[in-house]
């Protein structure tokens, strides 16, 4: 005879895990880590467009490095207090997907940059000279 619906259980050979982590840290989407990262992406962007409108640094190039090194700070704090990405998360494979991803673009950025200066430094030179004369 068959169970009963109530009492019938879906025993097919695994537990009922899934996989999925607990969430170990107590601030993951909690109000208070979504306000600590609100609260570090307002300083990590007031502070470059501080530096740009006061002009405190001289050099434009220093300036944009250290715009640079704000963006990516940023862009940390974004992947740990909102995207809640960490070592842990997926069992890895997040960070290992990212970790893809920013080999990938280091490749493409690299490549793109040789490639644009080794054809400006092999142009020839009368073509540099009838650039110039083009109306």
């Amino acid at each position: 005879m068959s169970q009963p619906v109530a009492t019938q259980h879906h025993d097919n050979g695994h537990d009922h895990e899934h996989g999925h982590d607990d969430h170990d840290d107590g601030a993951h989407g909690s109000v208070g880590s979504y306000s600590i990262g609100f609260a570090l992406s307002l300083v990590l962007t007031a502070i470059p467009f501080w530096l740009v409108m006061a002009k405190v640094i001289p050099s434009s190039g220093l300036t944009a490095f250290v715009i640079l090194a704000f963006a990516v700070v940023q862009i940390v704090v974004h992947m740990v207090y909102f995207l809640h990405m960490n070592t842990k998360s997926e069992g890895g494979w997040n960070m290992l997907a990212l970790i893809f991803t920013l080999v990938l673009v280091v490749i493409m950025l690299a490549g793109s940059l040789w490639v644009m200066h080794h054809l400006n430094a092999n142009m020839m030179p009368t073509m540099m000279h009838d650039m110039r004369n083009m109306p």
